[in-house]
């Protein structure tokens, strides 16, 4: 599998799951880039917020079903003791519930198990990025969740009608789950000229993040797929 190095500095990630085998496998896409290490694992969720309590990570990887202490919970007592580690959730689609709930509570990102490699590594790199990174699978899955409180909006494309050109396709972009720096090279911008147009749309649309903004681009039909 070829991969893209993001950063200069590996980033940190600390990776939770109570299947060994899963866990064996997210670590092997991770160590495919060098641009990521794991510097521990854990079993459930407890032993998840020690480890990132003692080793700081960038990125705390959580499965979302973890005993002793689920990753919702966990997500949240690590937001408590460790605000600069992002949190990154594991989940599949018997579990929109949980999704649901970890959206409303500000969780950076949502990734599938059964999901492309790439958006595992994307996803970490994005969180560790300052953003947030939804799977496309998983964005359309909330969008078809949440279709009753969305009907009662202002239509998707009502509201992203005022962006400009440019500002529509960062938006487009980041529904497809790219970070600042690969839509910065996507576009031929630099990566201050992202963040400023981020800024702009987040505003427009009355958005909190980029997991609000990728929903919205799928609503507005800005996405493939």
């Amino acid at each position: 599998m070829t991969v893209e190095t993001f950063t200069a500095t590996p980033v940190r990630v600390v990776l939770a799951d109570d299947e060994a085998m899963i866990r064996a496998g997210v670590r092997a896409i991770l160590a495919a880039d060098p641009g990521i290490e794991v510097v521990a694992e854990a079993g459930d969720g407890r032993a998840a917020v020690e480890l990132v309590r003692a080793h700081r990570p960038r990125v705390a990887l959580l499965d979302i079903r973890m005993p002793r202490l689920d990753g919702l919970a966990a997500a949240a007592e690590i937001r408590r003791v460790a605000p600069d580690t992002a949190t990154l959730m594991l989940t599949t689609f018997g579990e929109d519930d949980h999704v649901a709930r970890a959206l409303g509570h500000g969780a950076s990102g949502f990734l599938l198990k059964a999901g492309d490699p790439r958006e595992l590594i994307a996803g970490v790199h994005a969180v560790a990025e300052g953003g947030a990174y939804l799977s496309p699978r998983v964005a359309r899955r909330v969008i078809e969740l949440d279709a009753g409180r969305l009907a009662r909006r202002p239509a998707a494309r009502d509201r992203t009608a005022g962006l400009t050109e440019r500002e529509r396709e960062v938006l487009a972009l980041v529904g497809a789950g790219l970070s600042n720096a690969e839509i910065a090279r996507r576009l031929h911008l630099v990566e201050g000229t992202v963040k400023s147009y981020l800024t702009s749309i987040f505003t427009r649309l009355d958005v909190r993040n980029r997991v609000q903004a990728a929903i919205l681009a799928y609503e507005a039909g800005l996405v493939d797929g």
